[in-house]
C-alpha cells in the first residue's frame, strides 16, 4: 500500500483511496455480524472461514515450508476453540478473566486510563466493541488498545513468571474485542483467553524470560502479550491452521518494545508497551488474516525467521512443550496486592510478621528488605508508589494493609510522617534468592527500638500456584475495585457472571455489565 494525500487515507493496489473505515465495510459480512443474533453471526463467521480457506493467496502460501513445530502448534491453535479444557483449567481462566476486567475498571481512573478514553473518543470508530467503564463503542482494534491500556493503567494485573509477561493485561482485551465483532459465546472466550497464555507465555519462556529481557534490553512484556493477544484473537476469530500461521508471521513483525519502558514514571508508556500496543497488534494481525490477507507459512524456521532476528540461541521446540497438558494460565499469579510484582512478597511478610508480633511503626527501628537483585532495581525508589519498595513498606507499616488507593495516592509519597518511617527501610539486593526466580521471593527482618529482632521469609506469594486465592479471594480483590467505580449491584452482577461464562450464548451480553453510563 502507499500513502495517498494524508496519513489517514491510504490508496489500494487499484489506486483507489482506502480508508481504516472503509476496509472494514470491504468486510461488510464481518462487521455485520456482529450487530445479528449469535446464530447468524456465527453462520456468517463460518462463512468467512469457508471462503478464507479457498482464498488464492492463502492457497499459494501453502506450498512455502513448515517445520514441525509450526505443524504442531497451528494446528493446536486452530482447534483450540473447539477443544474442551480441563475443569481446574476453566476455573482458572475465569479467575483471570475477572481479576483483568477488574483491572481495567479500577484502572479507568488512573492517568493511563484516562489517557486511553481519550484516544478512543478521539480516534475510535464503528459501533462494534466495548470500551470498559465508559459509554463508548468502538472498532475492535481501538477497543483492544484502549481496554489494555486500562488493564495495566498499574500494577493490578496479574502476571507469570516464566514468561516474565503480564499476559491478561493484553489478551483478555484481544479476546473480548474480537469477540464482540464475531458474537463468540462465553465458552468460546475462556478457551480463545487460556490458548493466548499458552502460546504468548511459551514464546518468551523458550527465549530465557527475564534472563533474556535483561541482556537484551527488549521487552519481554510486549513479545509475549503480542503473540499471546493475537492467539486469543485468531480463536475467536476461528481461524484455520494455515490461517493461524500466517497470522503468526504478521504478529512477528509487530514484534516490538524495548525496556526503556522502565525510565516512565507515571505508567502511561509502560501501559501501551505491555498491553495496549499489542492487545492492538494482535487483534489487527488476526482480523487481516481473517480477511484473507497472504503471507509468511512459518515465522519460526527457515531464512530470516523470528529467532533468527531475537534469539539464535532459542530452540522452537520450546514452543510446544507441554502443549496441552501445561496450561501457563494456572502458572500464572493473582495479584493480592495491587504493586508490583516484586513486592507482593515483602508485603505478605510484613503481614505476617504483624500477625505474629504485633508492634506500631514508631516501634520500628530498621526494616532490611531482601529480593533478588533484578527485582530490586524494578522497585527501587521508583517515582511511582505502586512500584517504589521503600514507600510501600513504609505505608504498609503505617496502615497495617496496602489499599489500591493508598497504593496510588501519590501526594503521600511527600507525608512527613511516611517518609520518617520510609528512612528506616533498606533494600539489599540478595543474589541468594536467585535461586527461587521467577517465584517473587523476599526476606523481610525487623528491628525494634527495644533490640527484639524478627524475621520472615517468604517463597510462596499468595496468589501464585503454590499458594492460590480462593475463588472467593478473587471476588472480594475485583469487588473492592470495581464498585467505587460500577457501583456494589453492577459489581456483583458481572462478577456472577463471570463465573458462569458458560452459559453466555453471546459474548457482548457482558456490555451493560461493563460499562459506565
Amino acid at each position: 500500500m502507499g500513502r495517498d494525500r494524508d496519513a489517514n487515507t491510504l490508496a489500494d493496489d487499484d489506486g483507489a483511496n482506502l480508508t481504516r473505515r472503509s476496509l472494514f465495510q470491504r468486510a461488510g459480512f464481518a462487521i455485520a455480524a456482529a450487530a445479528l443474533p449469535t446464530g447468524v453471526a456465527m453462520a456468517g463467521q463460518a462463512a468467512s472461514a469457508a471462503a478464507a480457506k479457498t482464498a488464492g493467496p492463502i492457497a499459494a502460501a501453502q506450498g512455502q515450508g513448515v517445520s514441525p513445530v509450526m505443524e504442531k502448534l497451528s494446528a493446536y491453535m486452530s482447534e483450540a476453540g473447539n477443544h474442551a479444557l480441563p475443569d481446574e483449567v476453566v476455573e482458572k481462566a475465569k479467575e483471570h478473566i475477572l481479576d483483568t476486567l477488574a483491572a481495567m475498571v479500577s484502572g479507568s481512573v488512573l492517568l493511563p486510563g484516562r489517557d486511553a478514553f481519550r484516544f478512543a473518543r478521539t480516534y475510535g470508530c464503528g459501533n462494534v466493541a466495548t470500551v470498559v467503564a465508559s459509554n463508548i463503542l468502538c472498532g475492535p482494534m481501538e477497543a483492544a488498545l484502549t481496554n489494555g491500556m486500562l488493564a495495566h493503567s498499574d500494577e493490578t494485573d496479574d502476571s507469570n513468571g516464566p514468561s516474565h509477561s503480564h499476559p491478561g493485561c493484553a489478551d483478555v482485551p484481544a479476546a473480548l474485542a474480537a469477540g464482540e465483532l464475531f458474537g463468540i459465546d462465553g465458552t468460546r472466550f475462556v478457551r480463545a483467553v487460556t490458548l493466548g497464555y499458552d502460546v504468548g507465555s511459551r514464546v518468551t519462556i523458550t527465549m530465557g524470560g527475564e534472563r533474556y529481557e535483561n541482556e537484551s534490553h527488549r521487552s519481554t512484556h510486549s513479545i509475549a502479550t503480542v503473540f499471546g493477544a493475537a492467539a486469543a484473537a485468531g480463536c475467536a476469530a476461528s481461524l484455520n491452521a494455515q490461517q493461524m500461521r500466517v497470522m503468526l508471521g504478521y504478529t512477528a513483525q509487530e514484534c516490538s518494545g524495548l525496556t526503556a519502558w522502565r525510565r516512565d514514571t507515571q505508567h502511561v508508556q509502560k501501559a501501551f508497551v505491555f498491553a495496549g500496543m499489542t492487545a492492538r497488534s494482535g487483534v489487527t494481525a488476526a482480523l487481516l488474516v481473517q480477511l484473507g490477507w497472504s503471507g509468511v507459512s512459518d515465522i519460526f524456521s527457515g531464512k530470516d525467521n523470528f529467532f533468527q532476528a531475537y534469539d539464535p540461541q532459542a530452540n522452537p521446540a520450546g514452543l510446544i512443550d507441554g502443549l496441552g497438558e501445561r496450561y501457563e494460565i494456572a502458572r500464572t499469579d493473582i495479584k493480592k496486592w495491587s504493586v508490583g510484582s516484586p513486592i507482593q512478597a515483602v508485603l505478605d511478610a510484613l503481614e505476617i510478621l504483624e500477625k505474629q508480633h504485633p508492634f506500631n511503626a514508631d516501634q520500628v527501628k530498621q526494616v532490611i528488605v531482601r529480593v533478588a537483585p533484578p527485582e530490586a532495581v524494578t522497585v527501587n525508589n521508583r517515582a511511582m508508589p505502586d512500584i517504589c519498595l521503600q514507600h510501600m513498606v513504609a505505608v504498609m507499616l503505617l496502615d497495617k494493609t496496602v489499599t489500591f488507593h493508598s497504593a496510588h495516592d501519590v501526594a503521600r509519597m511527600k507525608d512527613p510522617a511516611v517518609l520518617r518511617v520510609r528512612a528506616k527501610v533498606q533494600l539489599v539486593p540478595d543474589k541468594e534468592l536467585l535461586q527461587y526466580e521467577p517465584t517473587r521471593a523476599a526476606i523481610v527482618e525487623i528491628t525494634l527500638a527495644d533490640g527484639t529482632h524478627f524475621s520472615e521469609r517468604v517463597l510462596a506469594v499468595r496468589g501464585t500456584a503454590k499458594n492460590p486465592m480462593t475463588r472467593d479471594e478473587v471476588a472480594a480483590k475485583a469487588r473492592d475495585l470495581m464498585t467505587p467505580v460500577l457501583g456494589s449491584a453492577q459489581s456483583n452482577n458481572l462478577i456472577e457472571k463471570i463465573y458462569a461464562l458458560e452459559s453466555v450464548k453471546d459474548i457482548r451480553e457482558l456490555r451493560p455489565l461493563l460499562q459506565r453510563t
